[in-house]
Protein backbone atom coordinates (compact mmCIF):
# COMPACT_ATOMS: atom_id res chain seq x y z
CA UNK A 1 0.00 0.00 0.00
CA UNK A 2 3.23 2.40 1.06
CA UNK A 3 4.44 1.64 -2.61
CA UNK A 4 0.91 2.30 -4.09
CA UNK A 5 0.69 5.84 -2.43
CA UNK A 6 4.26 7.11 -3.38
CA UNK A 7 3.68 6.01 -7.09
CA UNK A 8 0.64 8.27 -7.11
CA UNK A 9 1.99 11.32 -4.99
CA UNK A 10 5.83 10.57 -4.59
CA UNK A 11 6.45 13.52 -2.90
CA UNK A 12 5.51 11.13 0.38
CA UNK A 13 9.11 9.21 -0.99
CA UNK A 14 11.14 12.76 -0.39
CA UNK A 15 13.86 12.51 2.43
CA UNK A 16 16.64 14.19 3.69
CA UNK A 17 18.95 13.13 6.42
CA UNK A 18 21.37 15.22 8.29
CA UNK A 19 23.40 12.91 10.65
CA UNK A 20 20.53 10.89 13.22
CA UNK A 21 18.57 14.08 12.26
CA UNK A 22 15.75 13.47 9.43
CA UNK A 23 12.94 14.74 7.37
CA UNK A 24 10.75 13.41 5.55
CA UNK A 25 7.08 14.26 4.80
CA UNK A 26 3.83 14.16 7.31
CA UNK A 27 1.63 11.43 6.21
CA UNK A 28 -2.17 11.85 7.93
CA UNK A 29 -1.41 9.04 10.40
CA UNK A 30 1.24 11.15 11.80
CA UNK A 31 -1.40 13.23 12.78
CA UNK A 32 -2.88 12.39 16.22
CA UNK A 33 0.89 11.78 17.39
CA UNK A 34 2.01 15.51 16.42
CA UNK A 35 -1.44 16.66 17.74
CA UNK A 36 -0.30 15.61 20.87
CA UNK A 37 2.93 16.75 21.06
CA UNK A 38 1.88 19.94 19.53
CA UNK A 39 3.87 22.86 22.32
CA UNK A 40 2.49 25.63 23.03
CA UNK A 41 4.33 28.22 22.10
CA UNK A 42 4.79 26.32 18.16
CA UNK A 43 3.81 29.24 15.79
CA UNK A 44 0.62 29.03 13.93
CA UNK A 45 -0.57 30.73 10.87
CA UNK A 46 -2.29 34.06 11.99
CA UNK A 47 -4.60 34.27 9.79
CA UNK A 48 -6.49 31.02 10.91
CA UNK A 49 -9.77 31.65 12.29
CA UNK A 50 -10.25 30.26 15.84
CA UNK A 51 -14.02 28.45 16.30
CA UNK A 52 -15.97 29.28 18.94
CA UNK A 53 -16.54 26.45 21.72
CA UNK A 54 -12.96 24.87 21.38
CA UNK A 55 -10.46 25.79 23.68
CA UNK A 56 -6.99 27.52 22.35
CA UNK A 57 -5.62 24.30 22.53
CA UNK A 58 -8.26 22.19 20.32
CA UNK A 59 -8.35 25.48 17.89
CA UNK A 60 -4.32 24.57 17.73
CA UNK A 61 -4.77 21.08 16.59
CA UNK A 62 -7.82 21.20 14.26
CA UNK A 63 -5.66 24.08 12.41
CA UNK A 64 -2.51 21.91 12.40
CA UNK A 65 -4.71 18.94 10.68
CA UNK A 66 -6.59 21.91 8.70
CA UNK A 67 -3.27 23.11 7.50
CA UNK A 68 -1.62 19.74 6.57
CA UNK A 69 -4.86 19.17 4.51
CA UNK A 70 -4.83 22.06 2.92
CA UNK A 71 -1.41 21.58 1.84
CA UNK A 72 -1.28 19.11 -0.21
CA UNK A 73 -4.85 20.07 -1.64
CA UNK A 74 -3.62 23.18 -3.05
CA UNK A 75 -0.24 22.00 -4.42
CA UNK A 76 1.02 23.27 -7.69
CA UNK A 77 4.27 23.79 -9.65
CA UNK A 78 3.71 27.80 -9.09
CA UNK A 79 2.77 27.94 -5.33
CA UNK A 80 3.29 24.77 -2.94
CA UNK A 81 3.64 24.17 1.22
CA UNK A 82 5.47 20.57 2.54
CA UNK A 83 5.37 19.38 6.34
CA UNK A 84 8.23 17.44 6.63
CA UNK A 85 7.75 14.83 9.80
CA UNK A 86 11.45 15.65 11.60
CA UNK A 87 12.84 12.51 13.71
CA UNK A 88 16.13 12.14 15.74
CA UNK A 89 17.54 8.88 16.71
CA UNK A 90 14.39 7.52 15.19
CA UNK A 91 11.81 9.20 17.47
CA UNK A 92 9.55 11.66 16.41
CA UNK A 93 10.35 15.31 17.99
CA UNK A 94 8.73 17.99 15.91
CA UNK A 95 7.70 19.67 12.28
CA UNK A 96 9.88 21.36 9.83
CA UNK A 97 7.84 22.85 6.84
CA UNK A 98 8.70 24.19 3.50
CA UNK A 99 6.80 27.21 1.28
CA UNK A 100 6.55 28.74 -1.47
CA UNK A 101 4.57 31.42 -3.51
CA UNK A 102 5.36 31.83 -7.17
CA UNK A 103 8.43 29.58 -7.20
CA UNK A 104 9.17 29.41 -11.02
CA UNK A 105 9.24 33.69 -11.04
CA UNK A 106 10.21 34.59 -7.31
CA UNK A 107 12.67 31.65 -6.62
CA UNK A 108 12.00 32.22 -2.45
CA UNK A 109 10.62 29.76 -0.31
CA UNK A 110 9.41 30.06 3.46
CA UNK A 111 9.71 27.62 6.04
CA UNK A 112 8.61 27.49 9.86
CA UNK A 113 9.49 24.43 12.63
CA UNK A 114 8.86 23.45 16.32
CA UNK A 115 10.51 21.28 18.35
CA UNK A 116 9.16 19.14 21.62
CA UNK A 117 10.70 20.83 24.77
CA UNK A 118 12.87 17.75 25.76
CA UNK A 119 14.18 17.95 21.83
CA UNK A 120 15.41 21.63 22.14
CA UNK A 121 19.23 22.53 22.76
CA UNK A 122 20.30 19.39 21.54
CA UNK A 123 21.51 20.95 17.88
CA UNK A 124 18.17 19.04 16.32
CA UNK A 125 16.68 23.11 15.17
CA UNK A 126 19.83 23.73 13.17
CA UNK A 127 19.92 20.40 11.69
CA UNK A 128 16.42 20.30 10.48
CA UNK A 129 16.74 23.49 9.23
CA UNK A 130 20.54 22.62 7.38
CA UNK A 131 18.85 19.71 5.77
CA UNK A 132 15.57 22.15 4.60
CA UNK A 133 18.10 24.86 3.09
CA UNK A 134 20.24 22.30 1.32
CA UNK A 135 16.66 20.96 -0.45
CA UNK A 136 15.42 24.32 -1.46
CA UNK A 137 19.10 25.57 -2.61
CA UNK A 138 21.42 22.92 -3.41
CA UNK A 139 18.39 21.15 -5.37
CA UNK A 140 15.41 22.71 -6.07
CA UNK A 141 17.68 25.72 -7.51
CA UNK A 142 15.95 28.65 -4.88
CA UNK A 143 17.56 32.11 -4.67
CA UNK A 144 16.41 33.14 -1.11
CA UNK A 145 14.96 31.84 1.72
CA UNK A 146 13.14 33.81 4.30
CA UNK A 147 11.77 33.39 7.83
CA UNK A 148 10.03 35.29 10.49
CA UNK A 149 9.37 34.22 14.43
CA UNK A 150 8.22 36.85 17.17
CA UNK A 151 10.54 39.21 18.37
CA UNK A 152 10.89 36.93 21.84
CA UNK A 153 11.17 33.66 20.20
CA UNK A 154 15.27 33.85 20.53
CA UNK A 155 15.72 29.88 20.06
CA UNK A 156 14.14 30.07 16.56
CA UNK A 157 16.04 33.32 15.74
CA UNK A 158 19.51 31.52 17.17
CA UNK A 159 19.16 29.06 14.66
CA UNK A 160 18.47 31.28 11.60
CA UNK A 161 21.72 33.69 12.06
CA UNK A 162 24.24 30.61 12.85
CA UNK A 163 22.86 29.54 9.46
CA UNK A 164 23.91 33.00 7.71
CA UNK A 165 20.08 34.55 7.53
CA UNK A 166 20.47 38.46 7.74
CA UNK A 167 17.91 40.92 9.48
CA UNK A 168 15.04 41.77 6.90
CA UNK A 169 12.10 44.01 9.08
CA UNK A 170 9.91 43.64 11.32
CA UNK A 171 5.85 43.78 11.15
CA UNK A 172 3.05 43.30 13.15
CA UNK A 173 0.95 40.01 13.57
CA UNK A 174 -1.79 38.32 15.61
CA UNK A 175 -1.59 35.20 17.56
CA UNK A 176 -3.76 32.77 19.85
CA UNK A 177 -2.38 35.42 22.59
CA UNK A 178 -3.02 38.28 21.18
CA UNK A 179 -0.59 41.04 18.72
CA UNK A 180 3.22 40.70 18.68
CA UNK A 181 5.79 41.41 16.93
CA UNK A 182 7.56 39.22 14.16
CA UNK A 183 11.21 39.55 13.13
CA UNK A 184 11.50 38.68 9.56
CA UNK A 185 15.06 37.57 8.43
CA UNK A 186 16.62 36.29 4.88
CA UNK A 187 19.48 34.08 3.24
CA UNK A 188 20.68 34.66 -0.65
CA UNK A 189 21.70 32.04 -2.23
CA UNK A 190 25.59 33.18 -2.68
CA UNK A 191 25.67 33.17 1.48
CA UNK A 192 23.94 29.51 1.39
CA UNK A 193 26.81 28.29 -1.33
CA UNK A 194 29.45 29.75 -0.13
CA UNK A 195 29.10 28.24 3.59
CA UNK A 196 28.96 24.44 2.08
CA UNK A 197 26.22 23.52 4.92
CA UNK A 198 24.42 21.78 2.26
CA UNK A 199 27.89 19.00 1.57
CA UNK A 200 26.24 17.29 5.22
CA UNK A 201 23.15 16.63 4.17
CA UNK A 202 21.94 13.34 2.16
CA UNK A 203 18.73 13.97 0.06
CA UNK A 204 16.61 10.85 -1.81
CA UNK A 205 14.13 10.76 -3.06
CA UNK A 206 13.61 13.58 -4.97
CA UNK A 207 14.02 12.20 -8.68
CA UNK A 208 10.50 11.15 -9.02
CA UNK A 209 8.77 14.22 -7.28
CA UNK A 210 10.66 16.72 -9.48
CA UNK A 211 8.10 17.57 -11.96
CA UNK A 212 5.62 18.84 -8.69
CA UNK A 213 8.36 21.39 -7.90
CA UNK A 214 8.94 21.67 -11.67
CA UNK A 215 12.57 21.11 -11.72
CA UNK A 216 14.50 18.50 -13.96
CA UNK A 217 17.64 16.38 -13.12
CA UNK A 218 21.00 16.59 -14.61
CA UNK A 219 22.99 13.50 -14.45
CA UNK A 220 26.08 13.72 -12.35
CA UNK A 221 25.15 17.41 -11.22
CA UNK A 222 22.40 19.29 -8.66
CA UNK A 223 18.91 19.28 -9.82
CA UNK A 224 18.38 22.84 -11.66
CA UNK A 225 15.16 24.88 -12.00
CA UNK A 226 13.40 23.58 -15.33
CA UNK A 227 13.39 27.87 -16.49
CA UNK A 228 13.24 26.81 -20.33
CA UNK A 229 9.88 24.28 -19.93
CA UNK A 230 6.53 25.01 -19.98
CA UNK A 231 4.94 24.35 -16.71
CA UNK A 232 2.23 22.16 -16.80
CA UNK A 233 -1.35 23.48 -17.11
CA UNK A 234 -2.63 20.32 -14.58
CA UNK A 235 -0.91 20.09 -11.55
CA UNK A 236 -1.14 17.39 -9.32
CA UNK A 237 -3.79 17.68 -6.08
Amino acid sequence: MTGDLEGQWPLFGLQMKMGDVSLSPVREVDLPALARMLPADAEQDPTSSMLNGLSIEENRRRILAQSYWRSWASWTVESWYIFFRVTAGGRMVGIQTLEAEHFPALRTVDSSSWLVADARGKGIGVAMRTAMLALAFDHLGADAAVTSAREDNLASIGVSRHLGYQDNGTSKSLSPSGPCVLLHMILHRDSWLSSRQGTTVEVRGLDACAPWFGVEIVPQARVLPNRKRRIPERAAT
